[in-house]
């Protein structure tokens, strides 16, 4: 299963792509997605769904897992990383992924035991988990790759209740 993890931002979109075999999570792609500040938005958020397209074309993800707009201070900012959200969830879904999103502290506990765990030991708890001789950077593409390793913690769950009925 190819997870594609997106840390939605206007500015700075991150990704990670990853797969299971059922044992170990492999990463195979992290980084950072920018628009120009300067740029009109229409153009800014055309750029970033040509490069969300892009990365689902080249990696077929079967899940495109986004982390949830779930508090800014900033409305111009919480403005953006809706948008860029919004960007992947129509990009995954009309590439035929199943799209899923996870608050901040759901990825926080799936991936290092506590929703309220610094940045610092989320990077460490990745770097760990995918067996990276260096942790992974920046932090939008760490924050990603997290994004698509708590979908994999919850995937189980998620299909188990799926199988009962259950609406998600």
């Amino acid at each position: 299963m190819f997870v594609l993890g997106i840390d939605p931002g206007l500015s700075r979109c991150g990704y990670g792509v990853v797969e299971t075999d059922g044992r170990r999570p492999i990463a195979h792609a992290l980084g950072v997605l920018r628009t120009p500040p300067s740029a009109p938005t229409p153009k800014r958020l055309a750029g970033l769904q040509y490069e969300i397209r892009s990365l689902i074309q080249e990696f077929s993800p079967s899940v495109v897992a986004i982390e949830r707009v779930f508090f800014q201070v900033n409305a111009n900012t919480a403005i953006g990383v809706a948008q860029a959200a919004g960007l992947a969830m129509a990009e995954g879904a009309a590439a035929g992924a199943e799209v899923v999103e996870y608050t901040p502290n759901q990825v926080k506990e799936a991936v290092a035991g506590w929703g309220a765990a610094p940045k610092d030991q989320m990077i460490r708890m990745v770097q760990s988990l995918l067996g990276l001789e260096k942790p992974p950077k920046p932090a939008d593409a760490a924050d990603a790759i997290a994004v698509a390793l708590c979908h994999l913690a919850h995937a189980p769950s998620r299909a188990a209740a799926k199988a009962a009925g259950v609406a998600l």
